[in-house]
């Protein structure tokens, strides 16, 4: 591959071309004319420099784009190749919606290496809009979301269901009885929610709707954690993965609300680019399934 590219997506990542030089033990004279000649190659100045910083152009914003595309093609192109001789190895870019990323992908990670120590994963956890959008570029080889992408573009797959349910602390009004809890009785509580974009905030979104109500109160945090102590503390109700509740459940720091409709259940879905996938992204796949189709380790 052009080591035009990785040079130049190495200086703006890292905003200055001594430290560029310094991760690519290269020197700064030699990192300077790989700029040159990509720019004198594309036709136009792509970074604006100063003695403080070094930035994009709306140019270098173009070239930086397709130029972390064709990287990672060419990474995928040469895993792919040595699949056809050698074990599972390699490095695998995974990218996971908070619920999943922070409370189960840990545990399928420590499972693979476990037996395929030749597998070099790094991980990205950001919301389900965002991991969408990392495939499609081809960020990542994986991701993982919650909810359903149905669209032509990214192969998708349901892989498990996810339990979600109405939490509340254990001093919580609502707690004081086995009754089923009325609608009304929902609607006049305050509901911590996700941000827009994540998939928690989509199943919330859908519940409501689902049981005909709408919040009088809200309040955002982005945070699964943040929301959980806010729980606790009596701030208010919240709907999480039955994932998420684990720990807090068993030490009974919160309580899960009887509620007409629940638990309401989403799907967690798996997105790729390609039908071509390699050993290492296999592996993963594998080791994923096997996990979640565990019962001692699925809360459902």
């Amino acid at each position: 591959m052009d080591q035009h590219l990785e040079v130049f997506v190495k200086v703006v990542e890292k905003e200055n071309f001594s430290k560029a030089a310094e991760e690519l033990h290269m020197t700064q004279p030699a990192v300077s004319q790989y700029i040159r000649t990509i720019e004198d190659s594309i036709g136009t100045r792509l970074l604006e420099r100063s003695n403080k910083y070094v930035r994009l152009n709306k140019a270098g914003e173009i070239v930086y784009h397709h130029a972390k595309e064709i990287i990672a093609l060419y990474t995928k192109m040469q895993s792919l190749v040595d699949d056809l001789t050698n074990k599972a190895s390699g490095p695998i870019a995974i990218g996971a919606s908070y619920t999943f990323g922070e409370y189960i992908l840990p545990h399928i990670i420590a499972k693979m290496q476990e037996q395929y120590p030749l597998i070099t994963p790094s991980i990205r956890i950001q919301n389900t809009k965002e991991i969408i959008e990392l495939v499609k570029t081809h960020q990542l080889d994986i991701g993982i979301i919650e909810g359903f992408y149905n669209k032509d573009i990214l192969n998708s797959e349901v892989v498990s269901k996810d339990r979600m349910v109405i939490v509340a602390a254990p001093h919580h009004h609502l707690l004081s009885n086995n009754e089923e809890i009325k609608i009304r009785d929902l609607e006049d509580e305050i509901w911590i929610l996700r941000e827009e974009g994540s998939g928690t905030r989509e199943a919330a979104e859908n519940l409501f709707q689902m049981l005909g109500f709408s919040p009088k109160k809200t309040m955002e945090f982005g945070s699964t954690q943040l929301i959980k102590e806010s729980v606790e503390a009596g701030l208010g109700i919240s709907l999480l993965s039955s994932w998420t509740i684990k720990k807090e459940l068993a030490n009974g720091y919160i309580g899960i609300l009887n509620a007409k409709g629940l638990p309401f259940k989403r799907n967690f879905s798996i997105l790729t680019h390609t039908t071509y996938q390699t050993k290492a992204l296999q592996t993963f796949v594998e080791t994923l399934r096997e996990y979640l189709a565990d019962p001692q380790k699925n809360p459902l």
